[in-house]
């Protein structure tokens, strides 16, 4: 059932080519720390470009509870008038973070070295996941958490009375890990160390410079080392959010399949620790351009036009890409199944904690359609069809998964037979626009299961 009502099945059909332009929402990971670290200013920032899916509202709505001034002033236009950095307020009532694991854990960071209590809480997808990851890097600056067995919500979060620097290494590649750290560590008095063996996106360190924190990254033998200098007075800024490459995924990926298409996804940002997907689609022989390449805010964007590409072949993807691709493994696996020969996705474990394990989701999901897979804890394997050689006809569980259920549909846009998702509702949380969108492109979308 969807995290806010009852399911909403939806069934693709195969789709004439695809045509046009695909203005896709916001950064989802931008939108989030832009709305964070505003309130953690002292001023307003305003923003523009904000995603508005139901997972960056919650976070709005989290920090309104944590005492900041949220306002939206039009379509994807916001102020935040922040209370600075460990200025936040007790909140009177449990913070519900709804679908999304980004939002929970950067939360739980920005809050876990002021003195105040929370209690947060989430959707059924995302009360399994795991926090422990979380929470005890938190410990470390003297935070507390009483939860669900491991680590899971509810969970109430004290926040550390006098907290301190820590040195800590983060045991798996994870933005969100590092990131509620570098958040703890602004009210920590002295030197925070992150060391990150691997790299992953680093949004919040260029937000973090953006606002006037002190940070620095240096890059060592063991990975980069970042050592951020707490309790600054961070300056409110003037942001726009870059449209969301994991979002630009679908769009792209539905033109590369589906034959005829030639589709635009313009103002895409490019951070190189977000761009993974994109390079493998041009490894795989994929027909796709990057046009008007420029920097804003801070972050590489480009329009990306995408076109049918019947000659795509399948390839290993190595392990050390894993972390600037996390997110796109799911609409890989549905193009890999429409390329020819066998695509190999190696260190993909993470997968397996996502808002479902995406690995086994794809892969039961792929089999009903007909495709051959095969799966480690670590690695995802699937056996190319060649163009149109899918043969779909299935009904795919979404998981409450977004990304799961966007891929089964852009999946039943090439496949022979349609393919209908069990409940498409959770694609609100991230791409509340998707529908439509797709459907002005020339995607056959239907609410029936015939």
């Amino acid at each position: 059932m969807s995290s806010h009502g009852e399911p909403r099945p939806l069934t693709a059909r195969r789709a004439p080519g695809l045509k046009g332009e695909a203005h896709v929402p916001g950064d989802k990971s931008v939108s989030h720390r832009s709305l964070i670290l505003g309130a953690l200013s002292v001023g307003e920032t305003s923003i523009t470009g904000l995603l508005e899916g139901q997972d960056v509202l919650d976070t709005a709505k989290a920090m309104q509870a944590f005492g900041a001034e949220v306002e939206r002033t039009g379509t994807g236009a916001w102020t935040v008038r922040g209370v600075g950095v460990g200025g936040f307020a007790e909140p009177e009532d449990v913070i519900d973070c709804g679908n999304s694991g980004t939002g929970v854990r950067l939360i739980m960071g920005a809050m876990a070295t002021t003195p105040i209590s929370a209690t947060f809480t989430g959707d059924a997808s995302l009360r399994s996941r795991p926090m422990g990851r979380i929470t005890d890097p938190l410990a470390l600056f003297g935070a507390r958490s009483y939860g669900r067995g491991g680590g899971r919500l509810p969970l109430t979060l004290v926040g550390a009375a006098d907290p301190i620097p820590v040195h800590y290494r983060v045991p798996v590649p994870s933005a969100q890990v590092k990131s509620a750290v570098l958040l703890a560590a602004l009210n920590a008095p002295g030197v925070t160390e992150v060391t990150e063996p691997e790299a992953t996106r680093d949004h919040t360190e260029r937000m973090l410079r953006g606002f006037g924190a002190e940070i620095e990254t240096e890059r060592t033998p063991g990975g980069a080392l970042i050592r951020l200098t707490g309790q600054p007075e961070l300056r409110p800024q003037t942001i726009v959010v870059p449209r969301d490459p994991s979002s630009a995924a679908f769009p792209v990926c539905a033109a590369l399949i589906v034959e005829g298409s030639d589709v635009l996804v313009p103002g895409i940002g490019l951070n190189p620790t977000r761009a993974g997907l994109y390079t493998t689609l041009r490894e795989m022989g994929a027909d796709l351009t990057f046009q008007n390449e420029r920097e804003e805010g801070g972050e590489p964007v480009a329009d990306l036009r995408a076109k049918f590409s019947p000659n795509m072949k399948g390839i290993e993807v190595p392990p050390e890409r894993a972390p600037s691709m996390i997110d796109e493994y799911p609409i890989l696996s549905v193009v890999a199944a429409f390329a020819a020969g066998k695509t190999v996705m190696l260190g993909v474990k993470e997968l397996r904690v996502k808002e479902s394990d995406r690995i086994d989701a794809m892969a039961r999901g792929l089999e009903a359609c007909g495709v051959k897979v095969e799966e480690t804890q670590d690695t995802f394997t699937v056996h190319g069809m060649g163009p149109g050689g899918v043969p779909g006809g299935a009904t795919a569980a979404s998981r409450l998964d977004h990304r799961i259920a966007m891929s089964f549909l852009i999946c039943g846009m090439a496949a022979k037979k349609a393919v209908t998702v069990d409940d498409a509702g959770a694609i609100l949380t991230s791409f509340p626009i998707f529908e439509d969108l797709m459907g002005g492109l020339g995607a056959m979308f239907t609410r029936d299961n015939r």
